[in-house]
């Protein structure tokens, strides 16, 4: 300012004068201001100045919509608004702040227009996330005899990179190829960047490797694509290609190969080597990526001794504890956002509410909530339901209602976290009635909430509503996704119908790996082990890798056959083949196949040798084996066992008052059964229940719904849908 009034006291207004204000914008840090100056001196700027002011906007201090409402006041008074060429920098502004429909209305009122100013609010409708009006505008665009140009192009194909546009995204490849835009690199780097993010690779290779002017935007692309597919290898492969083709790494090349899962600690040696440790996206990256493989210490070793201090960064971390359950760490980090003055956002807070499981950090959780409070967070869809599930977690369930009643606007997303609440805390009753209240007020249900209640179907054993869940899949087109086909299987078989659970397994066209474990966990529990054994080795042929749930099933089917070879063998393939550590459950299975084929010593020797601490479900599993082989000694020691490990669980005594029966010990199965009656269990607290009866029967039964059976009104909403 003080160079701007020297200036003017020492020479006269002339044209000349008005360059001087020009000069200045190009490098001004608050262009606005001297905007203001320059109108204080009663010169009066022209489509230049405009220009220039727009330009040195974008790329200077934050602007507000306010001022740009200032800008676009002035241009509209001095008559400026009919250059195009200013408009189209307005139109710009515009988009770049996120105020799409002033964009539009300005381009509405534009007097004339050119392929740039098209192009322009085209690519802000892109950046903004609206692909289909930018698509929309693209046909107006054709209609007004406007020819479009490569940078039309570059600008649609972004908006095209899901699976619902990729027929739009060929039509617009198609539309250039008849067009004869000649394929530069830009234009081929957003074709395969397009075809990549729908999933589509081989046109992504062979666009790729049909270019003859490849650069490091190419190879970058390239790179990305075999990371956002997951192919690893593929990745690297490319990397290593594209040093031998003597280009050098980009801080993106190296955020690619960070977010295809590399091992961190290689890309970490070769970033240092290349020296782009210092840049500041790729140590985020780099950190995200310790702290997504669970190398938490680590990456807040890294983000400690880096200078640059971001939200994004301690967020991952904070995840990272969270996930391994370390709440009192990923709440220190919490602590160290605020004295940092990063200004924690939704998705740190959720984070570390998803991760308070355990009882004892319950109380850490309401103080999250208080905080939540405080800054408002509970207002975010996002923190809401992480709250509503944190408290049905621990069963507090007045809260959780009480947080949803409360919310003004309950999205999808709040419907689902409180009917899969309601299921989780073993209320399916009240998640059908909450899913006819969700219907009757105009929300649809997706896959997860079909999925949450066939999973209530489960506890209430009520096949009629599982099968009103399908008809409601059927009839209304839900798209059948993994875990809602899972969900389905899931639900006949527990339902006592294995043959429906096999039609829709088999109509499933590429079933992933859950689907395969729901129906090997199916064929299991109905005895039929070839089929389980089957349908593992079908998994394999369709290039899945199985997982502890896996061999979960097929152990359990070894163990119901009694088939101790194909059991141990499959014990040793999970370790030793896919480097599987088992779970508690898994020795479980191999215990109590060991002792009911009577072979007691190798079944202590393995929970002796065992790599983690048994519980009650190991040593019940070989006192269960001990019943069936009639082996007295062998599990008074194990009932004594347990009850100086203090299980107090009631399947423990009956399981030993039957063994006294077998061998006629009456006077031991007495004080047995006097003992469970003193710690307070009589033997009877266990319900199973199947519903078979018919819909009328049901109508006619009033049974209230916490004993398992929904009420008549519940019913009929059901079964409108």
């Amino acid at each position: 300012m003080n160079v701007a009034s020297t200036f003017y006291s020492s020479t006269t207004r002339t044209a000349s004068n008005l360059s001087f204000f020009h000069s200045l914008f190009l490098n001004a840090r608050y262009p606005l201001s001297i905007f203001r100056q320059l109108l204080a001196f009663n010169s009066n700027p022209n489509h230049l100045t405009f220009s220039l002011l727009i330009k040195t906007c974008l790329f200077s201090s934050p602007t507000s919509p306010f001022q740009v409402f200032q800008i676009h006041t002035q241009l509209l008074k001095r008559g400026i608004n009919q250059f195009v060429y200013v408009n189209t920098s307005l139109v710009d502004f515009y988009m770049k702040l996120g105020l799409t429909n002033h964009a539009h209305q300005l381009f509405d009122d534009m007097p004339h227009r050119d392929v740039v100013s098209w192009n322009v609010l085209i690519c802000g409708y892109s950046q903004n996330g609206h692909p289909y009006h930018a698509l929309h505008l693209f046909v107006h665009m054709l209609k007004h005899c406007f020819r479009p140009n490569q940078t039309t192009i570059v600008s649609l194909l972004p908006c095209c990179g899901c699976h619902e546009l990729i027929l739009q995204g060929r039509s617009i490849h198609g539309f250039g190829i008849k067009a004869g835009l000649s394929c530069c690199a830009q234009l081929n780097n957003a074709l395969a960047s397009m075809y990549a993010k729908c999933d589509h690779l081989e046109a992504s290779q062979f666009i790729f490797g049909e270019m003859a002017d490849k650069n490091v935007v190419s190879w970058n692309t390239m790179i990305g694509a075999y990371s956002q597919n997951g192919y690893l290898d593929k990745a690297i492969l490319c990397f290593k290609d594209m040093l031998k083709e003597g280009f050098q790494p980009s801080p993106v090349t190296m955020m690619n190969l960070l977010s295809a899962n590399a091992i961190p600690a290689t890309v970490h040696c070769y970033i240092i080597k290349c020296g782009l440790i210092n840049d500041a996206s790729v140590v985020t990256s780099l950190v995200c990526l310790y702290a997504k493989q669970g190398f938490t210490d680590t990456a807040k070793l890294l983000y400690k001794y880096f200078p640059t201090k971001d939200l994004i960064s301690l967020t991952a971390i904070i995840s990272s504890y969270s996930e391994k359950g370390d709440i009192e760490s990923a709440t220190e980090c919490f602590i160290q956002t605020l004295q940092l003055d990063l200004k924690p956002d939704a998705v740190l807070l959720v984070s570390v509410l998803h991760g308070i499981t355990n009882p004892a950090h319950f109380a850490i959780g309401c103080v999250f909530h208080g905080y939540g409070l405080k800054s408002g967070l509970t207002t975010n869809c996002l923190v809401a339901n992480g709250l509503i599930s944190m408290y049905f977690r621990f069963d507090e369930i007045e809260a959780a209602l009480s947080l949803f009643y409360d919310m003004s606007e309950k999205l999808l997303i709040t419907w689902n976290s409180v009917i899969s609440g309601y299921v989780q805390a073993g209320k399916s009753s009240e998640a059908m009635e909450l899913f006819c209240k969700m219907n009757t007020r105009g929300q649809k249900p997706d896959g997860i909430t079909i999925a949450s209640l066939l999973s209530g179907c489960c506890q209430l054993g009520n096949l009629r509503i599982g099968e009103t869940l399908h008809c409601y899949i059927l009839r209304n087109k839900v798209i059948m996704e993994d875990f809602t086909g899972t969900a389905l299987i899931d639900m006949y078989t527990k339902c006592g119908r294995l043959d429906y659970a096999e039609k829709v397994f088999y109509r499933i066209n590429y079933p992933c790996l859950a689907t395969w474990n729901s129906i090997i966990s199916g064929y299991s529990l109905y005895g039929l082990e070839h089929k389980a054994f089957s349908c593992y080795s079908k998994l394999q042929e369709q290039g899945l890798k199985p997982d502890k749930i896996t061999f979960l099933g097929v152990l359990a089917a070894c163990t119901h056959a009694g088939l101790v070879f194909e059991g141990t063998e499959y014990f040793y393939i999970m370790k030793e083949e896919f480097g599987l550590m088992p779970d508690l459950q898994h020795y479980a299975c191999i215990v109590g196949l060991l002792g009911r084929a009577g072979l007691f010593k190798e079944a202590v020797e393995l929970i002796n040798n065992m790599e983690i601490q048994p519980d009650s479900a190991v040593w019940g599993a070989l006192l269960s084996a001990c019943c069936i082989q009639q082996e007295v000694k062998l599990g008074e020691s194990l009932a004594k066992k347990l009850f100086f490990l203090n299980y107090k669980n009631g399947g423990f005594y009956v399981l030993m008052s039957n063994l006294y029966a077998i061998v006629g010990r009456w006077d031991d199965v007495a004080r047995v059964r006097d003992m469970m009656s003193d710690s307070g269990g009589d033997g009877c607290s266990g319900v199973s229940i199947i519903q078979v009866t018919s819909l009328k029967d049901t109508n006619n039964n009033n049974t209230h719904p916490s004993e398992g059976y929904l009420n008549t009104s519940t019913w009929q909403h059901l079964c409108q849908y």
